[in-house]
């Protein structure tokens, strides 16, 4: 199951030889790695979730108290033998449970349970976390090619005017002509600013995640091995999706909750074992001439055997609880199985259908490009008008749009398709630059403790602030893709007149 993971940390490491100043995809889900604090906070919880089992654990140790009081008698209503002035008492006992219905061993196995629940459910926290990314990164790219087509397409709409108003000096065209090239560049410039908005909020977005500021990102490199079917998919979800995963542990958990409470009606049994001293300071028959002893120990060990025989119920009520606990358990396990079966199967078919958007795209982007060079050639001999170039121009403007957009969907789509198959975490893509975090070591650092001193614990940098990252802006130094570009100056060529008769 793990060789696909491992082909995905190949196919992003892949990434590491583009250029010192750009920043690739895997950097990116690095940086996130180690300073998002929606992941840093979940691995807290869940070291914090780790002290569950020597807690239950403590429940079936050994014990070890001791007491002592020193006692001043002030009225005394009898003689000093039978009370004295005072007396100092000390005792030290050990407790020792030997017999507690099986409650202990399965408190111990359930939080057990809920550990590798725990510890599931971080990873899937990370494969989430690492999703957002990839849209955030994508959604970048997306918007700055965005900005930079809108761009283009004023530059565009700009030469158009100018030549409308040549054309229109010398006859060839009305004002109407003129007037609606200038309606069209207004409305360009108005769209110019709600895109550079966008791209502004996707470069904040970015920077919430990532924690520092996108630096001329690379473009994603392919994502391999995508399953042929949405069956195929799904198998591969209900084996490895975490959340499943721990939906399924944390059921479980609740089968060992039922033999807890059912303990809470059987016999308990202890042995204890106790040394006590007392020392009555002289003051034991003061004035009455007795020189006996003023100070004794004893030592005492015993069975301690506790059966309940009515406890008005509650360990009834504790049972039923805990059954119905299991089945709420058991259907939140199916609830999350339906929910990893439709989000495999809807992140398939958006994956699927925005590679059919992009070839349709790719084929509509040539299309119009052929189209507007038709239109303006058909303008130049009189048979177009400027309202056909205008619209050519946004009908190509409309499927550049749509094509870089498919290729951001279908690039999250099948990131999300994957992180659902659970192959898309940090030990799935080959992160470079630090030692993954590893959630067994604490719980196996601490599962065994006996110490009530040993307060220590894993050090952990907290997340970073991004109040110092500068605020965003809509600045594109990236070129476009080839296939998007277009050349700016492609207006008719300006005539007397003498040719054109003037509407």
């Amino acid at each position: 199951m793990r060789a696909f993971p491992l082909l995905l940390g190949t196919i992003l490491a892949g990434t590491s030889v583009a250029s010192a100043s750009a920043e690739t995809l895997r950097e990116a889900l690095f940086k996130a790695y180690q300073t998002n604090p929606t992941l840093t906070g979940q691995r807290a919880g869940q070291r914090a979730a780790d002290q569950q089992v020597p807690l239950a654990r403590a429940a079936g140790r050994p014990t070890v108290a001791t007491t002592g009081g020193l006692n001043e008698n002030f009225i005394r209503g009898g003689n000093s033998f039978t009370s004295p002035e005072r007396s100092l008492n000390a005792s030290i006992g050990v407790t020792v449970p030997v017999y507690q219905g099986g409650a202990v061993r399965n408190s111990v196995r359930a939080a057990e349970t809920r550990i590798e629940a725990g510890q599931l459910t971080l990873r899937g926290t990370e494969a989430q976390l690492f999703t957002a990314v990839v849209g955030a990164y994508n959604n970048v790219l997306r918007d700055e090619a965005i900005v930079g087509l809108n761009a283009q397409n004023i530059r565009v709409l700009e030469t158009n005017l100018r030549a409308t108003r040549d054309r229109f000096e010398v006859g060839d065209l009305t004002r109407t002509d003129v007037a609606q090239s200038e309606a069209r560049l207004s409305l360009a410039r108005g769209q110019y600013q709600t895109v550079q908005a966008n791209l502004i909020a996707s470069r904040e977005n970015y920077v919430s995640l990532v924690g520092a500021a996108p630096q001329s990102l690379e473009q994603p490199p392919a994502l391999p091995n995508l399953p042929a079917s949405p069956d195929a998919a799904v198998q591969m979800a209900l084996e490895d999706n975490p959340q499943l995963l721990a939906a399924r542990r944390s059921r479980d958990a609740t089968d060992y909750d039922i033999r807890v409470a059912r303990a809470s009606r059987l016999p308990q049994v202890g042995v204890t074992v106790g040394q006590n001293y007392s020392n009555f300071l002289g003051t034991l028959g003061a004035g009455q001439g007795y020189n006996g002893t003023q100070s004794g120990t004893s030592t005492a060990a015993g069975l301690s055997l506790n059966v309940p025989l009515f406890q008005a119920g509650r360990p009834a009520a504790l049972i039923r609880q805990a059954q119905e606990l299991r089945s709420q358990a058991i259907e939140q396990a199916t609830q999350t199985e339906r929910q990893v079966i439709a989000q495999t199967r809807s992140a398939y078919a958006v994956w699927r259908s925005s590679l059919e958007v992009i070839a349709s795209a790719e084929a509509a982007v040539a299309a119009n490009k052929l189209s507007l060079e038709g239109v303006r050639a058909e303008n130049s001999v009189g048979t177009r008008t400027i309202l056909d170039i205008l619209n050519a121009e946004q009908e190509l403007l409309n499927s550049q749009v749509t094509l870089v957009t498919a290729r951001r969907d279908a690039y999250v789509a099948g990131f999300a398709l994957l992180a659902a198959m659970g192959a898309a975490e940090a030990r799935d893509l080959g992160l470079e630059g630090g030692p993954l975090y590893d959630p067994v070591a604490n719980y196996q650092r601490y599962r065994g403790s006996l110490s009530d001193f040993d307060t220590r614990i894993a050090e952990a940098s907290p997340a970073p602030s991004t109040a110092k990252v500068p605020a965003q802006n809509a600045v594109v130094t990236r070129p476009l893709d080839p296939m998007l570009q277009s050349n700016v100056d492609r207006s008719a060529p300006l005539t007397t007149g003498a040719d054109t008769r003037r509407p």
